[in-house]
């Protein structure tokens, strides 16, 4: 019975794939031929199936681009970059979105330290450092036994040094990979739906207004209370949006 079910399921992904396939095929062809909301029902209808990746996310972001929908494409660029952190091109069509919102917000200054940190850690995600951790360890496990078996002294030297450097780089890597580990668990960013949303000091219709903010614009999430959301906004700012105004990035 259980290798029937297995059987089964097993056949039943190849058929989800393959219809995956042709749905991204003719999604791709459509935006090729100017057919831009047929390309985005496709993609979406994927997106339905349960699978996602960072082309698929990109694909959608130019969709809605073609479409002058300013908030989705932002948003789908903003996630195709989650998976892909160091993807040039993603970056490139993220910043022509972003010039297209209304909020024209500064972001805090930041010391040279934490500029370095940042171009530094954030080379990488943190499942690639980890993996990359992983590599340095098998490398110095490898070199380290083969200590034992080279007979003379100056291989001995040579892959007892490199296995030591290696062992120091994946520790680093794991120092690395628990950091961006925690930034991604503590970072919950959205991006606002609502052609205009109206900022609060609290979180009640009747509260003070704190600032306004239009479609598009990328906010962090801190806290959530019944229909509201605390949000900070890259220049420090803090206030409490409606949930519906907002879409969260790390839905996947």
């Amino acid at each position: 019975m259980k290798k029937l079910l297995s059987v089964v399921i097993f056949l039943f992904g190849l058929v989800a794939f393959g219809q995956n396939e042709t749905l991204f095929n003719q999604a791709t062809e459509a935006y090729n031929e100017g057919a831009y909301q047929k390309a985005v029902d496709n993609y979406l209808e994927i997106l339905d199936n349960g699978q996602h990746s960072a082309e698929l996310y990109y694909n959608l972001g130019n969709s809605y681009y073609k479409l002058n929908q300013i908030a989705p494409s932002i948003y789908y660029y903003e996630k195709a970059l989650l998976l892909r952190p160091n993807d040039e091109e993603i970056k490139n069509n993220l910043a022509y979105a972003n010039n297209m919102t209304l909020d024209a917000i500064e972001t805090l200054p930041e010391t040279g330290l934490s500029n370095i940190y940042k171009n530094i850690v954030g080379q990488l995600s943190f499942d690639q450092w980890a993996y990359l951790a992983v590599a340095f360890l098998i490398l110095f496990v490898f070199l380290y036994i083969a200590f034992y078996y080279f007979r003379y002294s100056s291989r001995k030297r040579i892959s007892f040094v490199i296995s030591i450097v290696a062992l120091f780089l994946s520790v680093v890597a794991l120092v690395f990979a628990i950091l961006q580990y925690n930034k991604f668990k503590d970072d919950m960013p959205a991006i606002v739906f609502a052609d205009e949303s109206s900022v609060k000091a609290e979180p009640n219709a009747r509260s003070q207004e704190a600032f306004a903010l239009h479609e598009g614009t990328k906010v962090n999430v801190l806290e959530e209370l019944n229909d509201w959301k605390k949000i900070k906004i890259a220049d420090g700012s803090i206030g409490w949006i409606p949930a519906e105004d907002i879409k969260e990035l790390k839905d996947f």
